[in-house]
């Protein structure tokens, strides 16, 4: 044999190395000599998410919904990317937010857009409706999950419908309900009680709706670790969607002194 071998099979660069086009055997693996990966199924399913974000707000008040959340991607616990929106104008009656894996967000968000691109060339005046995406999502959500593969997301839908207001979640699991107050993520925990507390009192109008989703993004922002000061929100009516620019929390850390670790 040749000294680096003949063409059809090659000689290993150096011991436990690989051939010319094969794969190197690291430590730990099961095989050992020369790579031979040819019969090998490289198709993966996604085991944990990678860049998460975190809880997303839904209120419900007299004439709309307003969804609140805030702009961080964590990678694991680095707060690593600072500008990630995930309220999104779906069209003029429904507002999105996720929390979760923002790349399945994204995956997601680019088939959501050209449903609505596909809707709009149509050109027969109808609209996606929010009950509409929302039985979508549990289907396509449930989807991945019975073939092992989820997409590791949470999504609030809120919009307009006959002319009523509608807020709804949808899980990883395909698990779906409406309610009049949503919060995901670790805010199920501890925005909640908050939002039960001022809908219990009665129905809340615009301006009501969108200081209460302000102040739980502000608790969160104190009580959660991975929260941001930074946030968006989306408000829609029968008037259109409209999302804000992101704004930030005004910190107050004036009662940190009086909080001791024991």
């Amino acid at each position: 044999m040749a000294f680096m071998g003949d063409m059809i099979s090659p000689s290993p660069l150096w011991q436990n190395g690989p051939s010319p086009g094969a794969f190197y055997n690291f430590p730990g693996n099961s095989h050992h000599g020369p790579s031979n990966h040819t019969n090998q199924d490289f198709r993966a399913h996604s085991a944990a998410p990678i860049t998460t974000t975190s809880t997303v707000i839904g209120i419900k008040f007299d004439k709309g919904c307003v969804i609140a959340a805030d702009t961080l991607g964590s990678y694991g616990s680095l707060a690593r990317f600072r500008d990630c929106p995930r309220v999104l104008k779906v069209n003029d009656l429904i507002l999105l937010g996720s929390g979760g894996d923002y790349a399945d967000y994204q995956y997601l968000r680019d088939i959501i857009e050209q449903k609505i691109i596909d809707e709009q060339c149509i050109g027969d005046g109808l609209q996606l409706k929010p009950k509409s995406l929302h039985c979508w999502l549990t289907r396509v959500l449930y989807n991945k999950r019975s073939k092992m593969d989820p997409l590791w997301s949470n999504y609030v839908v809120a919009g307009i419908q006959d002319g009523e207001p509608f807020l709804g979640a949808v899980d990883k699991l395909g698990t779906a309900y409406e309610d009049a107050a949503i919060a995901t993520g670790m805010g199920a925990y501890m925005a909640t009680p908050l939002l039960r507390d001022v809908l219990d009192k009665g129905p809340l109008n615009e301006e009501s709706a969108k200081a209460l989703a302000r102040k739980c993004m502000e608790v969160l922002y104190y009580r959660d670790a991975r929260s941001f000061p930074r946030y968006q929100l989306g408000v829609v009516t029968a008037a259109g969607v409209v999302v804000e620019e992101p704004t930030e929390i005004g910190q107050n850390w004036t009662l940190a002194h009086m909080i001791h670790m024991k």
